[in-house]
């Protein structure tokens, strides 16, 4: 196999990312630009080992260093990504219109005003006289409500350069119900209303909106993070990663496909984003899947299934652990026990279907002279995975995430420079840094917007009131299903279940569509503060109900007609975009199936006292296991030979029951397989004959 290029990858993952498609600029600006952007990520790794400066003011500093780089890079339209470079005029410096540099001196003042103003100020020639923040708390000056007013509109169109439409669309909404509670037509959802001067109040001051926890963990966590990621892979973790996903599984049927699953999983530990993750392993994995003769929409699907699964998978889950550690006021490490089952599933699912469809399509492993051997991978690589060691060490070791990042960081630049076999660079290091910003950008915009949302939520009681719209519908829609439910002879429904259950299904495609497009952080955040409050009304476990909204928002990134890892999978495969996000769900079904498992025995996450035995706990894993098992049959259509379209659907409603936790529904799982299992046997034992013969 190839060896890894990271350059390669960062170039394909900028050709399949819009959000990382910049403007050409000047030569003086792009000078600026990179220095400022490597100052800004030694700030930020200063900070996280020495102490972060009072929230607001870091906070303030992040904030408009996201806003300079995005406007300086992203244009209003995407068609001048790609524009030559306009000479210096009145109107445009290094490419830059006049309007965008207006906004940015606008969105760094606004930014760092609630910091400049904490105490108070005081310039007369300009007619300010303001008291103490706190002072003005619920009751802001007219100058605080026109600075939290240019802010939130330059947060929508920083967003929008970066993500595009979606997400201010819906954060204008979220305003418009905050403004006009009282016109709300369903009753449910009415409230009060408040005016702009209390929006922007409960907006932009610290503690909600846009200066809350989400900005804040983004400031502190997420970036130092997606830093760390970046270094690790440019001192050479990705290659090997990738060199013993080889040894463990090229020499099996499906060799590469199998290699293309583990390294992703390997890259999940260390990879904030399901595009960087395709984009960094399917760059040798696809091409190399294609020519052992994979069609290229399912070397594609495979790609983008299992890097899809690398943000539910430890330690790091696209830097979501860290946030719901915070929302849930528990230790990272109970997230990260928690995740690891319900993570072994996906890949689970993913690595059966790969078999499967190996065997169906009658591909091989890898040729022995290909696979590297495990000494000498060991030998050459094992420098490389001390940094992501220590961070993890420290992790457990009780330390904050970002004092974890810190070390991270240290201990990978000081590895990447001594290790013989794979050097840093001082220019790899600056590299390395602006790269890191510039994947940070979007998530940076994005969380700060998104605080708009929860601020919205916690001062409407949004979450509450869409909670009981949900759990009041589904359990309309199950009385008139109980009538119909009850007829069947199997097994008993009652209301209550089946409403559980119609919600569960609800709450699921919200959490897809609203993921859509989003990055791992800000779209969990979302979906916490949105449709997370439905489950607790029903009585979900909170540890529960978090990750099953994550685990749903993750999906929408393999789920068609908005499948940014699956596109981007397409685009390296050279094949049809759609087709291959249909092959990324279906071999995703492992992930699709297992949350509704851990909300009906959360047993299977270990770590909530109250649920676990280990009676439980193995009754529902290892059901759950053979379940999953059995929906990559019916998706393959292939076991121990080719298997009909009868008998893949009993395999499918084998598996449901399977995966439905309980002993009455592993009964019936049984009854439903064994003709399937009888016809495989049969049919395999006839093609062995024929194949006797034909010798």
């Amino acid at each position: 196999m190839a060896d890894y290029d990271y350059k390669k990858a960062e170039e394909l993952e900028k050709k399949y990312d819009s959000g990382l498609q910049t403007r050409n600029t000047g030569p003086y600006l792009k000078f600026f630009a990179l220095w400022f952007s490597f100052c800004f990520a030694i700030y930020h790794y200063y900070t996280a080992g020495f102490g972060t400066p009072v929230d607001f003011w870091h906070m303030g500093f992040h904030l408009s260093g996201v806003i300079f780089l995005i406007f300086v890079g992203y244009p209003l339209l995407t068609s001048q990504k790609a524009g030559k470079v306009r000479p210096v005029s009145l109107f445009i410096y290094g490419n830059v219109p006049l309007y965008d540099w207006v906004l940015i001196v606008t969105g760094v003042t606004a930014s760092m005003y609630v910091g400049v103003t904490w105490h108070g100020l005081t310039i007369p020639w300009l007619g300010i006289d303001l008291t103490t923040q706190v002072m003005r708390q619920g009751n802001p000056a007219t100058l605080d409500v026109i600075m939290g007013t240019l802010l939130i509109g330059i947060l929508l169109e920083a967003v929008r350069r970066t993500l595009g439409i979606i997400v201010p669309i819906i954060i204008i909404i979220f305003t418009g119900y905050a403004l006009f509670g009282p016109y709300i037509p369903v009753d449910i959802l009415k409230h009060p209303g408040i005016g702009w001067k209390q929006y922007i109040n409960n907006m932009y001051f610290p503690s909600e909106g846009i200066f809350g926890v989400t900005l804040w963990i983004v400031s502190t966590v997420v970036f130092h993070f997606v830093l760390f990621g970046v270094l690790a892979q440019r001192m050479g973790l990705g290659q090997f990663f990738v060199d013993v996903a080889s040894v463990i599984a090229g020499r099996y049927t499906g060799g590469l496909a199998k290699v293309s699953v583990v390294s992703s999983a390997f890259f999940g530990t260390i990879s904030g984003s399901s595009i960087a993750n395709t984009v960094s392993t399917g760059s040798l994995t696809i091409p190399n899947m294609k020519k052992m003769g994979y069609p290229g929409y399912l070397a594609g699907g495979v790609e983008a299934a299992a890097s899809a699964g690398g943000q539910i998978t430890p330690p790091i889950m696209g830097a979501a652990a860290f946030v719901m550690a915070e929302f849930l006021e528990v230790p990272y490490t109970t997230i990260v026990v928690a995740a690891i089952v319900p993570a072994a599933m996906h890949y689970i699912g993913v690595l059966c279907i790969v078999h499967f469809q190996a065997r169906r399509l009658g591909l091989k492993g890898m040729a022995r002279e290909d696979i590297p051997h495990l000494l000498s991978v060991l030998k050459r690589g094992w420098p490389t995975a001390i940094p992501l060691f220590v961070l993890i060490y420290v992790l457990f070791s009780g330390y904050s995430p970002n004092m974890a990042a810190f070390w991270g960081i240290t201990s990978a630049v000081v590895i990447g420079f001594v290790n013989p076999m794979h050097r840093l660079t001082p220019r790899d290091l600056f590299d390395g840094c602006v790269t890191g910003v510039k994947y940070a950008l979007a998530v940076g915009a994005v969380c700060a917007a998104i605080g708009i949302v929860v601020g919205v939520v916690n001062t409407t009681g949004l979450g509450f009131r869409l909670g009981f719209l949900v759990t009041n519908s589904a359990q309309t829609l199950a009385e008139s299903l109980h009538p119909v439910v009850a007829l069947v002879p199997f097994t008993e429904f009652s209301v209550q279940n089946i409403t559980l259950f119609v919600s569960l299904v609800l709450i699921a495609v919200t959490c897809i569509l609203m993921g859509a497009g989003l990055p791992t952080t800000a779209l969990y955040i979302m979906l916490a503060t949105v449709a997370q409050p439905a489950l607790g009304n029903l009585g979900v476990p909170p540890l529960a109900s978090h990750l099953f909204v994550l685990y749903y928002g993750v999906i929408s990134e393999i789920t068609p007609p908005v499948c940014a890892s699956a596109y981007a999978a397409a685009g390296i495969a050279n094949a049809n975009p759609f087709r291959t996000g249909v092959a990324a769900f279906t071999l995703g079904i492992g992930k699709l199936i297992v949350p509704m498992v851990f909300v009906y025995s959360p047993a299977m996450l270990i770590v909530i006292p109250e649920y676990f035995t280990w009676a439980a706990f193995l009754e529902t894993t290892i059901t759950c296991a053979i379940g999953v098992f059995l929906l990559a049959i019916c998706v393959s259509g292939f076991f121990l030979a080719p298997m009909p379209a009868l008998f893949r659907a009993l395999c499918a409603i084998a598996g449901i029951f399977l995966v439905a936790p309980g002993y009455e529904s592993d009964l019936w799982a049984l009854a439903f397989v064994a003709p399937a299992l009888v016809q495989q046997i049969l049919a395999r034992r006839s093609a062995r004959v024929a194949e006797a013969g034909a010798t």
